[in-house]
């Protein structure tokens, strides 16, 4: 009993909230006007986003010499770019599946979103590898497997960046499907309360048929957790393939083992931030805030913190590792780090990702979205600079001191960064806009987990029916 009663304390949705409540509260979000917020955000994002658009063209038609690179610092903002956005999209297949696998259902209310930032941030990082190649049309052949006269191999299977060209594909389809499949029973409650004949058609269209049949209902579950089965060793699987970009080299910073736990964990750290910073953008701008709660806020705020201290355990490692292989190349390539030309993105990578998250040790700051919001930027910095690190400060000084030479960004570059977060979000508010940002079918799912009725009396008194706890 009092389990029961520990899980009555903790509604997932406040305000008490009915099945239709639920219903029109997310639907009237995208069927009503869009918030004044919602229009700045959206328009802000849009410009943004045309800038990097323009500025990706005019790198196309320039070449790559627009960059910064040179002949030591083959990968700059680029990869740097490519690693972090890869690693934001593991959070959406972490709270979809796997804390669906897990039954955690506080993930009903953030999954949907959470998965969107998925596709768009697997978008945003297939973009960077692409236009590494500077002409992509011709570049783009080489990792692609048709038949050719090269060979009798269609693609050079033992590259790495072939890798994760299988490993970013599977996972965005996987993603997508996964993504896809969960809307279909919430696109055709849109569609039946759809009254324009092009708002039924679009629905319509995009819910293939669904009539909430018992058969229906069936086929929709199985599949659901086949997918959630397929999608959760991609969680760990892509993050660690891209890793070994730079685990498979001979250079010092590089040439480790654990960087793919090390990695994955980063992943779920900087995904987590920015599903928080998402989470909050929409909780303001659609008026969602009874059902992404400051519980789920708290919830998140312990994963960062856990990922966190999982990160800055890996830092410590390496710099142990360092010292411990008696490498002279090794140990001079972490004391660079922390002292040399760069060292002052060693420290914001080090304040941002290990010092910062350790305030979420207090509840009270847990449960601050704007604490948190500020938070989730911080740590999206710090692990941005923490590929920055692994890449430039790696090759910028390698084995050879005759070769050393600084890296120097451009502004396409900068531009392209920034325009980048401006496609992500763009698309982000087009989404919340166009479809439902709660998956308010697996809502009702769990409505009876944390709401406590009206006749059931206070826990500890001996006269509750037994059958109403039960069915609590």
């Amino acid at each position: 009993m009092a389990h029961h009663y520990s899980e009555l304390r903790m509604p997932l949705v406040h305000g008490g909230k009915t099945m239709h409540d639920i219903t029109n509260d997310v639907c009237g979000s995208i069927e009503g006007k869009p918030s004044m917020l919602w229009w700045i955000g959206w328009m802000v994002s849009g410009l943004v986003a045309l800038m990097g658009v323009l500025t990706i063209g005019f790198q196309i038609y320039k070449g790559i010499g627009t960059w910064g690179l040179n002949k030591t610092v083959g990968w700059g903002f680029d990869i740097t770019n490519f690693v972090f956005w890869i690693g934001i999209g593991h959070a959406g297949t972490l709270i979809s599946a796997v804390l669906f696998l897990f039954r955690q259902k506080w993930r009903t209310s953030i999954n949907r979103s959470a998965e969107a930032m998925t596709l768009f941030a697997v978008m945003c990082a297939g973009l960077f590898p692409l236009i590494h190649m500077g002409r992509p049309w011709i570049g783009f052949l080489w990792a692609a497997p048709y038949p050719n006269l090269r060979g009798p191999l269609w693609v050079n299977i033992r590259s790495p960046l072939l890798w994760d060209v299988f490993a970013i594909s599977t996972y965005f389809s996987i993603s997508l499907v996964f993504w896809y499949i969960g809307l279909i029973p919430d696109l055709a409650t849109v569609r039946d309360r759809a009254k324009h004949w092009a708002r039924k058609f679009f629905y319509g269209t995009l819910s293939m048929g669904w009539r909430g049949s018992v058969r229906h209902w069936n086929h929709y579950e199985t599949s659901y957790m086949i997918f959630a089965g397929l999608a959760t060793p991609l969680v760990f699987s892509v993050h660690s393939i891209v890793s070994m970009d730079f685990a498979t080299s001979v250079l010092p910073g590089w040439h480790t083992t654990i960087f793919p736990p090390y990695f994955v964990a980063g992943a779920i750290f900087s995904g987590f931030a920015m599903v928080l910073t998402l989470l909050l953008i929409a909780r303001e701008t659609m008026n969602l805030k009874q059902y992404i709660t400051e519980d789920h806020l708290e919830n998140m705020g312990k994963v960062i913190i856990l990922t966190g201290s999982m990160v800055g355990l890996a830092y410590g490692t390496e710099m142990f590792m360092a010292w411990y292989s008696g490498s002279m190349y090794e140990q001079y390539a972490f004391i660079n780090r922390a002292t040399g030309p760069f060292a002052w993105s060693y420290w914001i990578m080090v304040s941002c990702n290990v010092i910062s998250p350790q305030t979420l040790w207090f509840r009270k700051l847990r449960r601050s979205p704007i604490f948190l919001f500020i938070m989730s930027i911080f740590v999206n910095i710090g692990m941005w600079f923490e590929r920055f690190v692994i890449i430039v400060t790696s090759l910028h000084r390698d084995y050879l001191p005759s070769s050393w030479a600084h890296y120097y960004p451009t502004h396409v570059e900068i531009m392209e960064l920034i325009g980048s977060f401006g496609i992500f979000f763009f698309l982000f508010f087009c989404f919340i806009r166009l479809l439902p940002g709660i998956a308010f079918g697996e809502v009702k799912g769990v409505m009876k987990m944390g709401q406590k009725h009206k006749h059931e009396e206070k826990p500890g008194n001996d006269q509750t029916p037994a059958a109403e706890v039960s069915h609590a």
